[in-house]
């Protein structure tokens, strides 16, 4: 199995395998692309940003091929998650490489870093994982394998070697201002982590790298980071004045521009988290996915852990979602075969049905508006910001009029799919209205590309006025968005003797 991160800075691939159990790396590709530098202060990525990382995604379409598509995650992170245009170059992408690209919160990816990190190198007391990426930097805080604090920051090496170090140069006043910037990002989470503590604190990625071999080389240090040291290497790049004019033991060329950069955010993490030492650690986000990849193959999949938790705050009626989710696993067989619904989608659905009352707890009137809000601002470990996305769009629109519907553009998942999972969770919804396990009888449908059709039996049906009244308004509210539904036919009231 293959896992792909398309980072701010650099895009990486790693092919592993899994050996009962344990995952044996067997190959890794890098390349620069430099994904940031090419997002202006509009959000906009340059065309010239997008053709760099289509010219590498091509060549890692090469390495992967002949590996199954559901054996390969591609996650995108900080550049493509702000990116107004992302859905462009998505777009794009799909085109020169052929697997589905996700696109990951900040919260994600700090939560995938520090799996990596767990799995890699296990220990039972709390530590600190900070890596320094192109254009965020991301804190994690956990015991074992248990994650207690996430943060991602809005600040990173493209991003602050632009902003702070244009030109390549160098003096006290950038540093300062880097610095202070850097230093704001980190005061709202500062308090937390020191007040929830660690015994270790380890680094990741390629800038912490990169501040260990010039610490160790030029400073010969023991390979270990400190606040004093990383000043030190700061005096020695504001006398050089410039980025081409540095000579330090153990910077490469393709890391010079990013060195100061990288440099004053981990100082101003030393500084405002009280970080004494700080050691490098090889694992980080992409083997975090390959590991949840692992996990999600033995049926240990934590999407299920994240509905289960919200379902427990939120106090759902566990027996109704139940109910939801046998009538949609019942419409799901029978339609699938018409409306070709992937497994991972069919998946989200009965999820949906477990968090559809999640907004009982705020109110009982306009409940589809209060799950949905939860749902879209709530943090969800292991689902991708387009499958939040979907969530919280067949949470919001489960039920009542489709005033305002506007199915959302994801990439992942094409608009006519979307308003078929909609139709099947509506229809669960309204046929479990009476909440009884003993109440709905055998029923069938039959799907077509636009238009789905219930078949009940005329003499239960009979007896459900209520229901067929409810039936006849669903077809008027989903023919206002394009969709025919046909209900059962009403049964013949008998002639009056």
């Amino acid at each position: 199995m293959a896992a792909v991160d398309l980072g701010s800075n650099s895009f990486h691939l790693v092919i592993a395998r899994d050996l009962h159990g344990d995952l044996q790396l067997l190959h890794r590709e890098k390349q620069k692309v430099q994904l940031a530098e090419g997002l202006n202060s509009d959000l906009i990525l340059s065309e010239e940003a997008m053709e760099r990382g289509l010219s590498v995604l091509r060549q890692f379409a090469d390495t992967l091929s002949g590996i199954p598509a559901d054996a390969v995650r591609v996650i995108a992170t900080y550049t493509l998650r702000r990116a107004s245009n992302s859905q462009t170059f998505l777009r794009r992408a799909r085109s020169v490489f052929p697997y589905p690209i996700e696109i990951i919160s900040g919260q994600e990816e700090a939560r995938y870093i520090y799996q990596g990190v767990a799995h890699f190198e296990h220990a039972a007391e709390h530590r600190l994982v900070m890596d320094i990426g192109g254009g965020s930097t991301e804190f994690a805080l956990g015991q074992g394998f248990e994650v207690l604090r996430l943060s991602s920051r809005n600040m990173g090496c493209v991003s602050y070697a632009k902003e702070f170090f244009a030109g390549g140069k160098l003096s006290a006043k950038r540093f300062a201002r880097a610095i202070l910037q850097a230093e704001q990002e980190l005061e709202s989470i500062a308090s937390a982590f020191k007040k929830t503590g660690w015994q270790q604190a380890l680094g990741t990625s390629g800038s912490v790298k990169v501040l260990r071999d010039i610490l160790q080389q030029q400073l010969q240090s023991d390979g270990v980071l400190r606040l004093n040291e990383l000043l030190q290497l700061k005096q020695l790049l504001i006398q050089a004045g410039h980025i081409q004019t540095l000579e330090l033991a153990g910077l490469s060329d393709d890391r010079r521009a990013l060195l100061a950069p990288a440099l004053s955010i981990a100082i101003a993490a030393f500084q405002m988290l009280d970080i004494q030492e700080m050691q490098y650690c090889e694992a980080a986000l992409r083997e975090g996915v390959l590991n949840e990849m692992r996990q999600r193959r033995y049926e240990q999949d934590i999407r299920q852990s994240t509905i289960a938790s919200l379902q427990q705050r939120y106090q759902v009626d566990a027996a109704h979602s139940e109910r939801l989710q046998r009538t949609a696993t019942n419409l799901l067989a029978q339609a699938t075969n018409s409306w070709q619904i992937p497994a991972e989608a069919q998946q989200l659905l009965l999820w949906a049905c477990q968090v559809v009352e999640i907004g009982l707890q705020i109110n009982s009137s306009g409940i589809q508006k209060h799950s949905a809000y939860i749902l879209q601002h709530a943090n969800l470990p292991g689902f991708n910001q387009e499958q939040q996305q979907l969530l919280a769009f067949l949470v919001r629109y489960h039920r009542s009029k489709l005033k305002g519907l506007s199915l959302p553009t994801l990439y992942l998942y094409p608009p006519h799919q979307l308003m078929r999972l909609l139709v099947l969770l509506r229809l669960c919804v309204l046929l479990n209205q009476k909440r009884r396990d003993d109440w709905l009888p055998q029923l069938s449908i039959e799907a077509s590309e636009h238009a789905l059709a219930l078949d009940l039996p005329a003499d239960w049906l009979q007896l459900q006025p209520l229901l067929q009244a409810d039936l006849q308004q669903e077809t008027t509210w989903l023919a206002k968005a394009g969709f025919h539904f046909q209900p059962p036919l009403q049964p013949e009231e008998p002639d009056d003797a």
